[in-house]
């Protein structure tokens, strides 16, 4: 981005400098002093008002990154980069406003905002999924006309299965199965894994980045009621060569936000990287090995630091309501079910180096960012490095409330399956039973209670 004038920039950008309102109530403050009173469709898109002008322009530069359109070499209309392989031409055309996916409101429509991903059973030599032979880690179903065509077509099925409440209310689940159809380079591998991914919200990420090391083991090694256990994922880091804590994406798989960043770059946009050099192509697709690149890597270091800026530093929606007296009770009901359990309401940052405001503040985000077995229903049957087919991440619940405004729908769980936090609920198996069956028993006026309380996070 040119640089220009401050204000003027302010002015043409579609968000606004978090400010913390006046004596708010801690409870209300989920990001601590990142905390944005926004509340419209932009409200994925806040941050602190910086001190200094560099910062606030760098924060800037960091959204005109995440909405910059990626382009092959041969074409124009964007930054070069974008391999002949990809599910799209910019961060933002999956993560809607900064916010999440959606499925396909139809079911002869092909998805778009979620992703495939393939494996082989096993793991490779640093304990990640093997890729699928002739596809590779994710199926992407953009390519180049026939010189390099798209690797196939992902489309959702849906059947609905009703459930009933203690209290004879019944609701109906809708219940997926995907079919991979127009393959290009073959028939899939025999025995190969599949496991749909939802994009998720942008929020937050430099505060669960700064949650130290130490306050996810304690809450392993923390005593858990109702069959709850909770483990932290353990993942390579590419940089340090090493193992690490995972706690980004939907299986915790990724250490840190840098390597969160360039996988995406390399997977979903087929762009190269430091940590990623090599094209996102198979070894039997020579068209896309053969295609021509933008640079060796293609993500520039202006385009990579303002965006890891940007995200580092993001800001999280403030509570609403939080006085209301069914919120109230609807929070007494949240941890009575023992939601909180995993859910863990609030944490504490530690010292973050890229960003010294982060640092030392009291969050509230709703995760523990450890791995749960949440039940065959949920399972994918795909490990992912310690993450068995049945885990997933706790995800954060801070900025639920909001998805509607932001992303216009509430499609949630790791596949979008979940039309609204009551389906969620509905779906917790294996360690969330307990949560599960607690609200199953509840009457109508404690289930709305419980949902008004999710719907001012």
């Amino acid at each position: 981005m040119k640089r220009r004038n401050l204000i003027a920039a302010l002015a043409l950008l579609p968000f606004s400098y978090a400010t913390v309102a006046a004596e708010p109530s801690p409870e209300a403050l989920s990001g601590g002093r990142f905390t944005t009173f926004v509340h419209d469709a932009n409200a994925y898109r806040q941050t602190i008002d910086f001190p200094d002008d560099k910062r606030r322009l760098h924060f800037i530069d960091g959204f005109d990154s995440l909405v910059q359109k990626w382009m092959m070499p041969f074409l124009s209309g964007g930054v070069w980069g974008r391999g002949p392989l990809s599910n799209a031409d910019a961060c933002q055309s999956c993560h809607l406003n900064s916010g999440r996916g959606a499925v396909p409101a139809k079911a002869d429509e092909p998805i778009r905002t979620l992703l495939l991903r393939l494996s082989m059973p096993g793991k490779d030599a640093t304990g990640a999924p093997k890729p699928e032979p002739r596809y590779g880690h994710q199926l992407n179903f953009m390519g180049f006309e026939t010189d390099v065509p798209g690797e196939g077509e992902v489309f959702i099925d849906w059947q609905e299965m009703p459930v009933q409440f203690a209290d004879g209310e019944s609701v109906s689940l809708r219940v997926p199965s995907y079919r991979v159809d127009q393959l290009r380079y073959g028939a899939l591998a025999p025995g190969v894994l599949l496991s749909p991914r939802m994009a998720q919200p942008l929020i937050g990420l430099g505060l669960l980045e700064a949650i130290p090391d130490s306050t996810l083991e304690s809450l392993e090694r923390a005593a858990k009621p109702h069959g709850i256990k909770g483990r932290a994922n353990r993942v390579w880091d590419l940089a340090a060569k090493r193992s690490a804590i995972g706690r980004f994406g939907l299986k915790a798989s990724q250490p840190n936000l840098a390597q969160q960043i360039m996988a995406a770059f390399s997977e979903d946009l087929g762009v190269t990287s430091e940590l990623f050099p090599h094209k996102n192509c198979a070894d039997v697709q020579h068209g896309c090995l053969a295609a021509s690149s933008a640079a060796h890597p293609e993500l520039p270091s202006n385009q990579f630091v303002p965006l890891l800026f940007y995200l580092r530093g993001g800001a999280v929606p403030a509570r609403r309501d939080i006085e209301d007296a069914q919120v109230q009770r609807g929070a007494q009901l949240f941890n009575a079910a023992a939601c909180a359990v995993c859910h863990v309401p609030e944490l504490k940052t530690g010292d973050y180096q890229p960003i010294p405001e982060i640092a030392q503040q009291v969050i509230r985000p709703y995760t523990d960012l450890l791995l749960h077995d949440m039940g065959e229903a949920l399972a994918d049957g795909r490990d992912d490095f310690a993450a068995k087919g049945s885990e997933w991440r706790t995800p954060p619940l801070w900025g639920l409330g909001l998805a509607k405004i932001v992303s216009g729908q509430t499609d949630l769980l790791h596949d979008g399956r979940a039309r609204n936090a009551g389906e969620a609920i509905l779906w917790h198996g294996g360690e969330a039973k307990f949560s599960r069956e607690a609200f199953l028993n509840m009457p109508k006026a404690d289930r709305q209670a419980l949902l008004k309380f999710l719907d001012s996070l």
